[in-house]
Parts: structure tokens; sequence; C-alpha cells
């Protein structure tokens, strides 16, 4: 059973989850990933440090940052 979530907690204390990473992830892993949690909230990690910290967000948060992404607002970062 999975304990408490928390944005910073290690990504390795979120038993059960499936991380899902873009298919235009690079061979090296250089990307994020995310997982569904059972209490609805998205965790994010870099796959590049599966064992780091995840990020916790609301569903609605990832819904503005991909809508945000898919306009557009954030192209100037791939630079």
């Amino acid at each position: 059973m999975m304990s408490e979530t928390y944005n910073g907690m290690a990504a390795t204390e979120l038993d059960g989850v499936v991380w899902q990473k873009s298919l235009h992830s690079n061979s090296q892993g250089n990307c994020v990933e995310f997982a569904a949690l059972p209490g609805g909230d998205v965790a994010m990690r870099n796959s590049r440090f599966p064992e780091g910290p995840a990020l916790i967000y609301t569903r609605a948060e990832i819904t503005a940052m991909l809508l945000g992404a898919k306009d557009g607002e954030f192209d100037h970062l791939a630079g």
C-alpha cells in the first residue's frame, strides 16, 4: 500500500505505479516520466534519476501544462 504522497518524495516510494515516458524521448533516456496515482494525482520524475524526487501534480495542473505544450507556449524552452 502506498503511503501519503508529497512533492519531493523519493520516486521509489511510489510502489505499484506505472511510469510512462514519451515515445519522443532519446536513447539516453533524457526525458521526464509520468505516473497516474491512485488518488487521481499525477507524479513526475526525471528518467535519468528514477530513484530521485517525484513531483506530485493535480489532474488540473497536468491538464493546464499539456494544453500549454500543445499550444506551443513552451517551445522556446526546447531551444
